[in-house]
């Protein structure tokens, strides 16, 4: 598992555009999405934020602030299913889905998507609350069998500061395997229906809560118009806050309503003029909501019950009547070798996790080169730092369950494999001062921007390619885009041969054009067929595998990846400016 550098970056989630017009309306919209009520602050290392009490508070002080606003989630706020990390058993699902949803009409959305998780426990269950509880539930192409269904809207309009806003729901297809007693229409042509019928209503902005995911909104933005904003769901992992389709926002939640996510809109003559795009911690800063409290129960398992050094028990889980009993934590003892040369060799964070694991963790640190560590280092052939090593004791801790597949047993210590604990530093490489290399994936986003930044630094380039056993020129090697990013590579190491000086703006100018197959407009004045012989040639197949080499020798999979002075390793989210590489070398 790569490590990950600390650049100091700073990601703007979004920003105002010009505005021509003083008199734009403005609206604020906050949203949530796919929190699968959890309604406790998540188990994470880092930024331990969330929970229905810290965005109850968030929302009231968000309306103090401007009363003009609306709250809206585009569905999966049910527990249970595959995507609930925290699932139980279904009683317990069902008490904390309650919770959640008690919290909702608490905070008064102002409308909910059905998703296809809120059918987890049967339509029954989903009658119960589209009675009159404060909620307002939003499909556009559910359709019920028996006519017995009433509480689901196709869509609403509310209206803030004077502007008319179309609110519509749209459940995915998914849904249907569970959803006995209900019948789905197509999605496109349902949401064309809502959207005309809101326009014919005088509603001046449209905004669709769909579950379906992105791609499938994606889909549907093309075959209908008059959306002005898409909030998803179905979006776990996202590397943007938003995208835009034509002049349609498209709107990702964070996951597990971690954090609150606020969209500032101002139209101008009927028309989005500008936005902007906020997502808002739930971090430990906020004070809970003090009307949540008395139905929040304290505790639903184990993993709520912490305290340093105690093992944690949840008495009575779910109800108000739960609570936390703690006892003492057998020692666990973990001795960490790292480098105090090592610039990205922070253990912090994988140590954090083993006491996640082991409450009563004890540590210990070596430090190479000194001669305990180096010992300890030959003694156990320990190949990259820092390293994790746990008493044999360790075993006979539950915690000890969910860490066996990645551990072995070396003398009298478990090791923990860098699949798990990460590795920023081979110490039996030999170091070659300001040595760069780098390893990617020309298909990778921003890789153009990032060999921009990189250039003055001379990196030596690897590209993300796995050298096959078949002979045929078309199975020859593997990438994750197939034959077209082989032979990509197969071109790149022959014109990186032939015309050195042409390598690094060949590969620059064919990372901004992945699609499209027109290389040779990325070589100028070079002879189209001399790389082309070459690439297909078994020369071209040489030259591949060596310069994926190394690629093998230090199992690197993914990309941007880098290697600094042949010895420490680690990779960046995002693109380091040329500032944040000076400052990397200058604390060599």
């Amino acid at each position: 598992m790569r490590k990950k550098i600390l650049f100091a970056f700073l990601l703007a989630a979004g920003a105002f555009l010009p505005l021509g017009n003083s008199s734009a309306q403005e609206l604020t919209i906050l949203y949530s999405g796919e929190t699968h009520a959890m309604i406790y602050p998540c188990n994470c290392l880092v930024e331990s934020d969330g929970g229905v009490a810290r965005r109850a508070a968030l929302v009231k002080q968000l309306r103090r602030e401007n009363p003009n606003l609306l709250l809206l989630d585009s569905g999966g706020f049910f527990a249970g299913g595959p995507m609930d990390e925290y699932t139980l058993n279904t009683e317990l699902d069902i008490q904390r889905t309650r919770v959640n949803l008690k919290a909702m009409a608490l905070m008064k959305y102002d409308a909910q998507a059905i998703g296809d998780e809120e059918f987890n426990f049967g339509a029954g269950f989903l009658k119960e609350y589209l009675k009159d509880k404060g909620l307002t539930f939003l499909s556009c192409n559910i359709v019920s069998k028996d006519n017995t269904i009433s509480g689901i809207k196709p869509y609403i309009i509310k209206e803030v500061s004077g502007l008319k806003v179309g609110i519509i729901g749209l459940t995915p297809m998914a849904a249907r395997q569970k959803a006995q007693g209900f019948e789905f229409s197509e999605p496109a042509p349902a949401v064309a229906k809502a959207v005309a019928d809101l326009k014919k209503q005088g509603a001046g902005l449209i905004v669709l809560l769909s579950h379906q995911g992105e791609a499938d909104d994606l889909k549907l933005l093309k075959e209908v118009s008059g959306i002005d904003v898409v909030i998803i769901g179905q979006n776990r992992m996202k590397e943007e806050s938003y995208t835009k389709s034509g002049n349609t926002l498209v709107i990702k939640p964070f996951w597990q309503g971690r954090r609150l996510g606020k969209l500032t809109l101002k139209i101008t003559k009927g028309k989005v003029a500008d936005y902007k795009i906020e997502e808002l911690r739930l971090s430990d800063k906020i004070n809970d909501d003090p009307e949540v409290l008395p139905f929040l129960p304290r505790c639903f398992s184990d993993s709520r019950c912490k305290e340093k050094g105690m093992l944690g028990t949840c008495l009575n889980p779910g109800g108000m009547a739960s609570s936390c009993v703690y006892s003492q934590a057998p020692k666990v003892s973990l001795l960490v070798i790292t480098s105090k040369n090592c610039l990205n060799c922070n253990a912090e964070k994988t140590v954090n996790r083993l006491r996640s694991l082991f409450p009563g963790l004890s540590e210990s640190y070596l430090y190479y080169p000194e001669t305990e560590a180096e010992k300890m280092i030959n003694k156990l052939q320990i190949n990259s730092l820092p390293a994790f090593l746990l008493g044999k004791e360790s075993e006979k801790d539950k915690g000890f369950n969910s860490l066996k597949e990645n551990v072995e047993l070396r003398g009298n210590f478990y090791f923990i494999k860098p699949g798990y604990g990460g590795l920023g530093y081979f110490p039996h490489r030999s170091r070659i001062k300001d040595r760069l290399d780098l390893f990617i994936s020309l298909y990778d986003k921003d890789i153009a921007k990032l060999l921009e930044a990189i250039k003055e630094f001379k990196p030596i380039i690897h590209f993300l390619a796995v050298r096959q056993n078949e002979a045929d020129f078309g199975s020859a090697f593997a990438a994750a885009r197939g034959n077209i990013e082989a032979e990509e590579y197969l071109r790149a190491v022959c014109v990186q041969k032939y015309y050195p000086d042409k390598f690094y703006d060949y590969i620059t100018c064919r990372a901004k054009n992945t699609n499209t197959s027109w290389w040779q407009d990325c070589l100028v004045n070079c002879k189209d067929s001399v790389v082309s012989d070459c690439a297909r040639s078994e020369e071209g197949k040489s030259l591949l595998t060596d310069n994926i080499s190394l690629n093998r020798e230090l199992e690197i999979m993914f990309g941007p990846t880098y290697l600094l002075d042949n010895q420490e390793i680690f990779s960046t989210d995002g693109v380091p400016t040329k500032e944040d590489f000076n400052k990397l070398f200058k604390k060599q």
